[in-house]
């Protein structure tokens, strides 16, 4: 996985691929799918939600430009495995999770593995996690119809948010929205394709 990342992908960040590596992608999926965990596609967990592709994984959090002493926000825990990925990386990751059953299975697998970290609520992501910004970046593991204006206004100033936006539900193009003293600057980084950003400042 490492390897195809690394030589396929052009995944070009050394800490991203290290700390991928270090994470059981195995340990994130249902028992009868982990002879899949591996391989280069998203995988479905339950809650008919997915475990995101590693490629995507690895994108995403390169995007971030990561600092060991940022404070993360995750938009759309899942599984649990970009957040135990971004713990890996920084100081603090904030992750939520709109459906308790995955947010109590999140938790669950992070303390299992000794990822203290990363604090998991279960909640309306699209509001962000106020009680603990601002923050350095922000990751959103689903796809919305734009940025939640929640979350950019719990950006720094210098920080960066990774985003899937797209005009329906089944097709996004992933967005890196950079804020600065004055304005948000996007860039598009191709097409991709995620569960959809249920909540208040997202799809209904």
């Amino acid at each position: 996985m490492i390897r195809k990342l690394r030589d396929d992908y052009k995944i070009a960040d050394e800490s991203v691929l290290t700390a991928m590596d270090s994470v059981p992608r195995d340990f994130f999926v249902p028992t009868a799918l982990k002879s899949q965990a591996y391989r280069d596609n998203a995988l479905p967990i339950s809650a008919n939600q997915t475990i995101s592709q590693p490629y995507i994984v690895a994108k995403m959090t390169e995007l971030l430009e990561l600092k060991p002493s940022d404070r993360v926000l995750e938009v759309g825990a899942g599984s649990g495995y970009q957040s135990a990925v971004l713990a890996k990386l920084v100081s603090a990751v904030f992750a939520i999770e709109r459906i308790p059953a995955l947010a109590a299975e999140a938790n669950e697998r992070l303390r299992a593995l000794g990822i203290a970290n990363v604090s998991v609520n279960c909640a309306d992501g699209t509001n962000g996690w106020e009680m603990y910004a601002p923050f350095d970046k922000i990751l959103v593991a689903a796809g919305g119809p734009e940025v939640p204006r929640p979350l950019l206004d719990q950006l720094k100033v210098g920080g960066k948010l990774v985003i899937p936006i797209g005009a329906d539900q089944k097709s996004q193009s992933l967005v890196r929205v950079t804020r600065t003293p004055n304005r948000f600057v996007n860039e598009e980084f191709g097409p991709c394709s995620f569960v959809p950003l249920i909540g208040a400042h997202g799809w209904k």
